[in-house]
């Protein structure tokens, strides 16, 4: 989450904090909250979503290890919640586990928010590519139940050379695509939230005919036997509810839940049905959300296009900024903090054929860069980085930066938020 100072909240201060909607997490336990942490960082980015991370879902012989909480609880508080869900698979990995198994049903309502991402996708060959595709789509056919098919992201998503990289463009194609429906979320986020209670809308006014219904039916003796024979009966009550109220039948709660909720009720005690209150649910469901709707697209669009230009002018998108720190990578502090070898890379340079003006385009510059087999979203932050003056071409000395730049990424290292002013500077001339 975003915030002016970088810091790491612990979970038991996150949910007493009431500037954050987390207060209802506490019925998860204290296992729970010790394992549940924010991190506030200043980013542009999360001035406009919140990124939320689970813990690896357990495989194997792991999965007989209790957490010690109720994951799929946790797991669907979030999942009804959130604008995005974001399932990742290994291509080269794609056994669903129980638990994995279960996260996935938790979901279950929140269909149309998930994302299926088929990561490490270079790892595999074409061939291999299409039969993982295909087991994919069949092991989540099985789980999700759904005649729909989620949208499955392939690539790489990392910063790293692909190991085969004969699916280049389709990997930077989809990770194109995946980055512009991330950065729909915050434009989304308000629609969403109507969509939300228009549905909470509609459950509640089900939730009302039922729980009168079932009021109506109790007797004045013998209230034991009706309670366990309107149980019992649960179904066919909702089926004589859906004709006579004309309620959709997708509108009714799970038929065994709750029938197990009312075990717990005293049935004699439900309230009776306030007409009054239905209607003006009604009024607001089919009058006043949809003239609030009306009004959402423009002011929204408008906010959130600003918002994105802000994030996407930053160094190249501040999806691909990194922080350095002197805690981070010490060999990264060392080779920022040495002069540029300009002369090194002289030789290379000239065999691109510079213009007059000493100057290199970005056709010229393109091939050399390839060759190292980043991902084009690296090598755009690395051009985005290289290119001081910002005029689109590269001289002898914004070349050298970009291959270093180059250099650092083959060997592991974070790029830099900016260029170092050593580097910059003609001193190594």
């Amino acid at each position: 989450m975003h915030g002016e100072q970088d810091q790491i909240i612990p979970g038991n201060a996150l949910v007493v904090d009431q500037r954050h909607p987390y207060k209802v997490l506490t019925r998860f336990g204290n296992n729970f909250l010790q394992r549940f942490e924010a991190a506030v960082i200043k980013n542009p980015v999360l001035q406009g979503l919140n990124l939320l991370d689970t813990p690896g879902v357990l495989a194997g012989a792991k999965q007989t290890v209790n957490r010690g909480y109720d994951f799929t609880g946790v797991v669907k508080w979030f999942a009804d919640r959130v604008d995005m869900i974001v399932m990742l698979f290994d291509a080269h990995k794609l056994d669903i586990s129980d638990e994995f198994s279960q996260t996935i049903m938790a979901c279950k309502g929140n269909d149309t928010k998930i994302r299926i991402v088929l990561n490490k996708a270079d790892k595999v060959t074409n061939q291999q590519l299409m039969r993982v595709y295909g087991a994919l789509m069949w092991s989540l056919g099985k789980v999700l139940a759904t005649p729909e098919v989620a949208r499955v992201y392939i690539g790489s998503f990392w910063d790293q050379p692909y190991s085969n990289d004969d699916n280049r463009k389709l990997f930077e194609a989809e990770e194109e695509d995946l980055f512009k429906d991330i950065q729909s979320v915050p434009r989304g986020s308000i629609v969403r939230k109507l969509n939300d209670l228009v549905k909470r809308c509609r459950i509640a006014k089900t939730h009302a005919y039922i729980i009168s219904h079932i009021k109506n039916e109790m007797p004045v003796f013998g209230k034991e036997a009706k309670m366990k024979q309107i149980i019992t009966n649960l179904p066919k009550i909702f089926q004589q509810l859906e004709q006579s109220t004309g309620i959709p039948a997708g509108d009714f709660p799970n038929v065994e839940e709750f029938q197990e909720k009312l075990k717990t009720f005293d049935l004699t005690k439900l309230a009776k049905l306030n007409q009054n209150m239905i209607d003006a649910l009604d009024k607001m469901i089919q009058t006043e959300l949809p003239r609030l709707m009306a009004q959402v697209p423009q002011d929204q669009e408008l906010a959130n296009d600003d918002y994105m230009m802000s994030v996407r002018k930053r160094d190249g998108g501040a999806l691909y900024e990194t922080d350095l720190t002197p805690f981070g990578d010490g060999a990264t502090m060392d080779i920022l903090s040495s002069p540029l070898q300009v002369k090194e890379f002289q030789y290379e340079f000239e065999k691109l054929g510079p213009s007059g003006d000493g100057k290199i385009n970005g056709t010229q510059a393109k091939q050399p860069m390839q060759e190292s087999k980043l991902p084009n979203a690296t090598l755009r932050r690395i051009w985005t980085l290289a290119d001081l003056d910002k005029d689109g071409k590269l001289d002898l000395r914004e070349f050298a930066i970009c291959k270093q730049l180059i250099k650092m990424k083959l060997d592991g290292h974070d790029l830099p938020v900016e260029i170092p002013d050593i580097w910059i500077s003609p001193l190594d001339e």
